[in-house]
C-alpha cells in the first residue's frame, strides 16, 4: 500500500505540475469543513489518548488548525505570486522574479502529544505550496489516528493526501522511498534516524524536536503573582506535554520561596486540591512513559506536588528543587514536572543554559527591560517569549523552529510555505540589445568590462 501511494503521488504531481492556486484553496476549504465535521469525534480521540479537556483539545488543536488555514487561504495569493526583484545593470534590459514552486511528494511524521495539531499544521503548508502529503500520524495516540484517518479518506484522494497507519515497520518503510521533503517532528534520537534515511535520497527535511526551554524569573516583584499564573499555564498545558513548554525556573535564593508559594497557589486555583478529579486536567500518554517522568521525581527534592497514580496514568504537577546532577535535569522532561534551580546572578543563569544545548524556546519573567535585552541577546533559542509561555506559536507571522539540536527549518504562515516550496530564481532578458564585450575574442575586453563594473553603484 505505501508503494502504491509514493507511485500515486509521484504520477499526480507530474501530470497537475504546478497545482493551481484555485486547487489548493478548494483543499484547504475542504479540509477546514472535515475538520469541523469531525470535531467531535477528535474531541473524543483526544481525550482517550491524552485525557484532553475539549477546551484544550479546540484551542490547542482543533480551531489551532482552523485559524491557520484561514490566515493561509487569505495570503495565499501573494505568497503564491512571482516576487520582482531588482536586476543588476549588467543583465540589463531584463527582468527578474523569485517563483515559488511545489516540491512535489512531502512526507510528515507526527508525535503524540499534539496529535492532530502537529500532523495538520504541516499539511496545511504543504498543501498551500501545492505539494502531495503522506501523513504517518503516531501510533501512540491510537484514537486521533484513527479520527485523522477517517477524516482525510471520506474527502481526499490518496494521491493528493494519504494517511499511513502503523509503527517502526511502516515507518521505515516510508523512510526507504525517495520524497521530496520530509517533515519530522518528535524527538532526536529518531530524527537522526530521519536524516540518515533522507540522506540516502539527499531528500530536503525539516526536524521540529525540543530540548529544556528555560525560564528565568529575574528582578521581578510587582508582577510576580502574574508571572506564576502564566508560568504554571505554559507548564501544565497538556499536563507538561508540550515541547514548548517551559522546562525549568533559574531564579535567585531570595524570590524562591514566594515564587514556590505563588506557583503552587496558582496550581490550586486552576485544578483545585484534588488535582486528580479536575476535568481540566488530562493523563500521560502511556505507563512507558509515566514510568520514565516517576523516576525523574527525586522525593528528597520535592517542594511542592508529586503524587502519582500509574493506574490512572496521574501525575500530579512537582515543583522541585534541584541542581545541575538532578534526575531531573538529565533530558527534557516533557511531563508536569517543575524544577527550580537557584543561581547567584544573571550571569550565572546564562552561563548554566549555555553548558547545555540550545533550547527550542526560552522564556524571559522580568519588570527591567535591562534585564529583557541581557537575556534576549545572550541566549540562543528556537524562539523566545518575554513575560508569558508558549504564546509565540499562535502568531503566524513569527516562524516555529529550533537550532542546533532542537530542531532545523521552520514553519507556520508563510514561512511555512516557503518551507515546502522550491523558490525558483527567473531572469528574463530581451533581445533589444547585447553587448559584445561579454563574447569571445576576449583581447583587450577585461579592462573596459571592469571599468564599467566600477561605476556600478
Amino acid at each position: 500500500m505505501i508503494q502504491e501511494i509514493h507511485q500515486k503521488q509521484s504520477q499526480y504531481q507530474q501530470e497537475i505540475f504546478p497545482m493551481t492556486t484555485k486547487r489548493r484553496k478548494l483543499l484547504l476549504k475542504t479540509l477546514a469543513s472535515q475538520i469541523e465535521r469531525h470535531r467531535k469525534n477528535i474531541q473524543s480521540a483526544l481525550r482517550l489518548d491524552l485525557g484532553k479537556s475539549t477546551y484544550e483539545a479546540d484551542i490547542a488543536e482543533i480551531d489551532y488548525c482552523l485559524q491557520d488555514i484561514k490566515h493561509t487561504l487569505k495570503s495565499i495569493d501573494s505568497w503564491a505570486k512571482p516576487q520582482k526583484v531588482k536586476t543588476p545593470i549588467l543583465v540589463q534590459p531584463g527582468t527578474s522574479y523569485v517563483h515559488a514552486e511545489p516540491l512535489g511528494k512531502v512526507l510528515v511524521i507526527a508525535p503524540w502529544n499534539y496529535p492532530f495539531q502537529l500532523l495538520i499544521a504541516p499539511l496545511i503548508s504543504a498543501l498551500a505550496a501545492g505539494n502531495s502529503v503522506c501523513l504517518k500520524p503516531s501510533e501512540v495516540s491510537h484514537h486521533t489516528a484513527i479520527a485523522i484517518e477517517n477524516m482525510i479518506k471520506e474527502a481526499f484522494k490518496p494521491e493528493e493526501v494519504a494517511v499511513v497507519q502503523g509503527g517502526v515497520e511502516e515507518t521505515t518503510e516510508l523512510l526507504n522511498l525517495n520524497w521530496d521533503h520530509i517533515f519530522y517532528t518528535g524527538n532526536s534520537h529518531v530524527a537522526k534516524i530521519v536524516m540518515t534515511a533522507a540522506a540516502k535520497h539527499l531528500s530536503p527535511v525539516t526536524l521540529e524536536l525540543g530540548g529544556k526551554s528555560p525560564c528565568f524569573v529575574f528582578d521581578i516583584d510587582a508582577s510576580l503573582t502574574k508571572a506564576a499564573r502564566r508560568i504554571v499555564w505554559g507548564k501544565f498545558f497538556n499536563t507538561g506535554q508540550t515541547c514548548v513548554a517551559p522546562d525549568y525556573i533559574l531564579c535567585q535564593e531570595k524570590d524562591k520561596d514566594k515564587l514556590v508559594s505563588l506557583l503552587w497557589e496558582q496550581i490550586t486555583n486552576f485544578y483545585g486540591n484534588e488535582i486528580k478529579e479536575s476535568p481540566d486536567y488530562g493523563r500521560i500518554i502511556n505507563a512507558k512513559h509515566f514510568d520514565r517522568l516517576s523516576k525523574l521525581i527525586n522525593k528528597d527534592e520535592i517542594l511542592k506536588g508529586g503524587n502519582t497514580d500509574r493506574d490512572s496514568l496521574f501525575i500530579e504537577p512537582c515543583i522541585l528543587e534541584c541542581t545541575a546532577d538532578s534526575p531531573a535535569m538529565q533530558e527534557e522532561i516533557f511531563g508536569p514536572i517543575l524544577p527550580i534551580i537557584v543561581v547567584k546572578d544573571k550571569q550565572q543563569a546564562i552561563e548554566f543554559v549555555k553548558k547545555g544545548d540550545k533550547p527550542l524556546a526560552a522564556y524571559i519573567f522580568t519588570d527591567s527591560n535591562s534585564t529583557e535585552k541581557l537575556f534576549r541577546n545572550k541566549i540562543s533559542s528556537g524562539g523566545m517569549t518575554t513575560n508569558d509561555c508558549l504564546v509565540h506559536l499562535m502568531n503566524q507571522d513569527l516562524p516555529f523552529g529550533g537550532v542546533g539540536v532542537s530542531g532545523m527549518g521552520s514553519y507556520h504562515g508563510k514561512f511555512g510555505f516557503d518551507r515546502l516550496s522550491h523558490q525558483k530564481a527567473y531572469l528574463k532578458r530581451s533581445f533589444f540589445m547585447d553587448i559584445d564585450l561579454r563574447y569571445p575574442p576576449y583581447e583587450g575586453k577585461l579592462a573596459k568590462l571592469k571599468k564599467i563594473m566600477s561605476l556600478i553603484p
